[in-house]
């Protein structure tokens, strides 16, 4: 699809993606209630939602979802916005990802199991839903 996009159309997407790791949010809310497509998707498969996880920025993850964002959209590596937030350890992204619908056994490397693997015990029992 890459190749059919002008290089203004790249550059823009790109910036949008930049939006979304920098946690500025009200930039990115702007451009999608002016209609960027909330689940914009790069060459890696991960949306706005994975990359403000990744990055640890829970006002964007919370903007996004409240903007409709797939909460159970999964990248080409298998991962959710779910997982990146049980990864950096962000009780906040998790509870809000949780609270929108998020399930912690979608991907190839799900939530549940990112927070196994690096022995993430909190993480763990935020998604079963037990108090800690």
């Amino acid at each position: 699809m890459a190749d059919q996009l002008d290089e203004e159309t790249l550059a823009f997407a790109h910036r949008m993606f930049d939006l979304a790791r920098s946690g500025l949010t009200e930039e990115l809310a702007a451009q999608v209630d002016a209609g960027l497509p909330v689940n914009l998707t790069n060459d890696s498969g991960d949306t706005l939602l994975i990359l403000a996880a990744y990055h640890a920025h829970p006002d964007t993850v919370a903007a996004l979802v409240e903007r409709g964002a797939d909460v159970n959209r999964v990248n080409d590596r298998g991962q959710t916005a779910l997982g990146a937030g049980v990864f950096r350890q962000s009780r906040e992204i998790v509870t809000t990802l949780l609270a929108a619908g998020a399930d912690p056994t979608v991907g190839g490397q799900s939530a549940i199991a990112t927070a196994t693997f690096f022995d993430l015990p909190e993480m763990l029992t935020l998604l079963r839903g037990t108090s800690s």
